[in-house]
């Protein structure tokens, strides 16, 4: 049930868009032939026409369009006629155009004002986590280091941890015999390898029967996260290096030992890989009793895992009045707005894998977990940021979105005649075929993701 609402919210989102269009347009005196929701792809699910409008439905449920007589060259309206969208002035086109936007955009708003209003909060975007419960069945990571329950977690590595996410995400990577391994690590092994064995080359194969020593209370180097990957808007690149196979046996060998008597399989490079990829350490300091608490160092297991089940705990801001409702309402739809621009930019310019990418299967499924755990205010609020998001994506130079025909309005201001309708058309179409495709492919991800349970 709360998948089939985020659909509604959503489909209600794509309506509230092509109104702003229709009723601008009628406003403006243009005639409008076509109020659509979903794409021309596939069957007509369901159409009908009321005065001189018709309404359809398509089965391509993943936009919508508002079409003009302009569109239709069987359409009977004369040439001539200010009812034709093309007849009209730039400025009343360009009132039409971003008509849609603006709808979204006030819709976001209105969507947050009506949150904060009837519930009286607003997410602050800050978490606090907690040590709910720190296991101690086989002395856990957590119980080694001193953790305690109700312990607040303050920072990992010397990074505020100001939500759940950031604190699993510190602990998932540094994840103990992982298989991979820092370059400066193994540059460090290798120097200490060769200062114990004088007299081993560190690329020829290790005689066998040889003894060789290893140094003692080795530990790859802390992780250092920044505050982006942190929040969710970047994706973390390890670049570590990779261990092979027969080097993963080797390590698992060597574990725990002083000394390594060659098999003559191995190099001395091979064995400096081996006895690089260790434990990976935590500092944690916590908040206990109102004092801070550098707890001992956390090793976390191969499982990535310290054995503590965190309880998050999300600070609200309070919206009472209509002036904290109108302000903290504008502060909170900024910053998540703010947000997911700077995670599309981290998007284009490849530090997010266009893996990540999803689309409109991914949001449905999200916003129903969303709405399942956080009820409908949370629901509301995923809704006015997907409002806000789609305006500013909307609103891009971008042939066949609102921002495409914006900037063809634009140009045909500058140059005092509008931009020839063969060249529109083409641009249009084939922006508009690329659009299709990247949603489908966006869907096709967004089925892997369900399939593979990475969402």
């Amino acid at each position: 049930m709360s998948i089939v609402i985020m659909i509604l919210l959503l489909g209600f989102l794509i309506l509230i868009h092509e109104m702003g269009h229709f009723f601008a347009a009628r406003a403006l005196g243009i005639k409008v032939s076509k109020f659509a929701l979903g794409f021309p792809i596939g069957p007509t699910l369901w159409s009908k026409k009321i005065g001189d409008v018709e309404y359809l439905i398509h089965a391509c449920l993943i936009g919508g369009y508002v079409a003009f007589p302009d569109d239709e060259k069987d359409s009977d309206l004369p040439m001539d006629s200010k009812e034709r969208f093309i007849n009209n002035p730039v400025w009343k086109r360009m009132i039409v155009i971003s008509a849609g936007v603006l709808m979204n955009l006030v819709v976001a708003f209105l969507l947050v004002f009506v949150v904060a209003g009837i519930w009286g909060e607003l997410p602050s975007g800050i978490q606090q986590v907690y040590a709910g419960k720190v296991l101690q069945e086989g002395n856990s990571p957590a119980y080694l280091g001193g953790m305690q329950n109700e312990d607040r977690i303050l920072t990992i590595n010397g990074s505020d941890i100001n939500s759940g996410y950031a604190f699993t995400t510190y602990i998932k990577n540094s994840m103990a015999y992982d298989g991979k391994i820092e370059k400066s690590a193994l540059d460090e092994n290798l120097l200490k390898l060769e200062n114990l064995n004088k007299g081993i080359a560190k690329d020829g194969v290790i005689a066998k029967g040889t003894e060789v020593k290893l140094p003692q209370n080795l530990t790859e180097p802390a992780l250092k996260l920044d505050d982006d990957i942190l929040k969710g808007v970047a994706f973390y690149k390890d670049n570590q290096l990779k261990l092979n196979n027969n080097q993963i046996k080797l390590r698992d060998e060597l574990t725990q030992k002083a000394t390594y008597t060659s098999d003559g399989t191995y190099t001395l490079e091979d064995v400096a890989y081996a006895i690089s990829d260790n434990v990976r350490p935590l500092d944690i300091v916590v908040l206990r009793g109102g004092e801070k608490v550098q707890l001992k160092t956390i090793y976390p297991d191969k499982e990535g895992l310290i054995r503590v089940m965190p309880k998050i705990e999300a600070i609200t801001v309070k919206t009472k009045t209509l002036p904290q409702i109108i302000k903290e309402g504008s502060k909170y739809l900024w910053k998540q707005t703010a947000m997911q621009i700077y995670g599309f930019y981290q998007l284009v310019t490849g530090k997010i894998p266009a893996k990540e990418m999803h689309g409109i299967v991914a949001v449905a499924k999200i916003g129903g977990d969303v709405i399942n755990s956080g009820g409908l205010a949370s629901g509301l609020l995923l809704t006015a940021i997907i409002s806000a998001w789609l305006a500013i994506l909307n609103f891009l130079p971008i042939p066949a979105l609102d921002g495409g025909h914006m900037m063809f309005l634009i140009i045909e201001k500058l140059r005092g005649k509008p931009v020839s309708e063969k060249a529109i058309e083409i641009a249009s179409t084939v922006f508009f075929v690329l659009i299709v495709i990247l949603a489908f492919l966006l869907i096709f991800n967004d089925i892997y993701a369900l399939v593979t349970h990475k969402l």
